[in-house]
């Protein structure tokens, strides 16, 4: 029995040790093939990610270090058959931009057209989200929607209908008027007019996108805060101002940005309805690049597509700096 037992428990050591030495052989048997379905895993993932990579390389990339070095150069329509004979100018680009005046009128329009435009903008908009928000109950719907058409149609078609509109003979805002004994201007022909009517127009376009951000923003106040700032007392515009406001932030900083950025590059709407005049009173900076561009001028117009890009980054800080959560 004694003898049994312990050849028993010699047996079961025995095949313990075996079956702890060829533990390791077994991991690396079971180990090795994840290798090769790595391998399929990345080739995959780099297959379906090539055309959007030939796509980025060929339509952004590219166009991107090709702008660079015509900005720097002297590049014209005419070296487009010898791009290689251009020369390099440096920074000569970029000062011949600062002594037009020409290029400092775009400038100025297109500052007046953002530091007006795009603080009636998002006050618009956040005015009609509070309104459908709390004041406004039947027919919610249908105000969201009439709000964010003008957003989702062409640009063009939303120009082109203004633009005949506003003609002084025929269009519909002097006729009416004229109901009244009033006689319209000419809109677009006049300096004092034409970018005032585009800022309008931008207003109206684009206040449904504010509106719909803005307004998921309200819905996402927890009304336990406004309820416990009711009973302290405050007023409406106190709880507007004190609890919602702040809440907001994250919304009125996306809204603000995106807007900007649009703004600062606006060009369809001077193009289509007054090819940047009269008197250059509706020029923009970009609209100044496509001309220059037109004109031949690569390098002139590269050079102003960067100053558009450097405006944007600056006015895109300094919205972070002001909209940012302090917390």
């Amino acid at each position: 029995m004694t003898t049994m037992s312990t050849n028993t428990i010699a047996g079961q050591g025995t095949e313990e040790r075996d079956t702890a030495g060829k533990q390791p052989a077994v991991r690396r048997r079971t180990s090795s093939p994840r290798r090769p379905a790595q391998g399929r895993q990345t080739r995959a993932a780099w297959i379906l990610a090539a055309p959007f990579l030939a796509l980025f390389l060929a339509f952004m990339l590219l166009p991107v270090v090709w702008s660079t070095l015509m900005s720097l150069t002297d590049t014209k329509s005419a070296d487009l058959r010898t791009p290689l004979n251009v020369s390099f100018v440096g920074l000569d680009n970029y000062i011949r931009l600062f002594e037009d005046p020409q290029f400092f009128t775009a400038l100025r329009n297109t500052a007046v057209f953002v530091l007006v435009a795009l603080p009636l903008t998002l006050a618009a908009g956040l005015a009609a989200a509070v309104a459908l928000n709390s004041g406004i109950r039947r027919f919610r719907a249908v105000f969201r929607v009439g709000f964010y058409l003008p957003v989702i149609t062409s640009i063009v078609a939303v120009a082109v209908v203004w633009k005949t509109l506003l003609e002084p003979h025929a269009g519909l805002v002097n006729t009416v008027l004229a109901w009244f004994g009033i006689d319209g201007p000419a809109w677009l022909a006049d300096t004092r007019f034409a970018l005032p009517v585009m800022i309008l127009m931008a207003v109206w376009r684009n206040l449904g996108t504010v509106m719909i951000i803005m307004l998921a923003g309200l819905q996402s106040v927890p009304h336990s805060l406004m309820e416990a700032a009711e009973l302290d007392g405050a007023g409406p515009w106190q709880r507007f101002w004190r609890v919602t406001f702040p809440l907001l932030r994250p919304a009125l900083l996306l809204t603000a940005v995106t807007t900007g950025i649009g703004y600062l590059q606006f060009f369809d709407e001077p193009f289509v309805m007054t090819d940047g005049g009269p008197l250059d009173s509706t020029l923009s900076t970009t609209l100044y690049a496509y001309k220059q561009f037109g004109n031949g001028n690569y390098d002139v117009a590269s050079a102003a597509g960067y100053v558009v890009f450097v405006l944007i980054i600056a006015l895109t800080v300094l919205q972070f700096r002001v909209l940012r959560d302090k917390d």
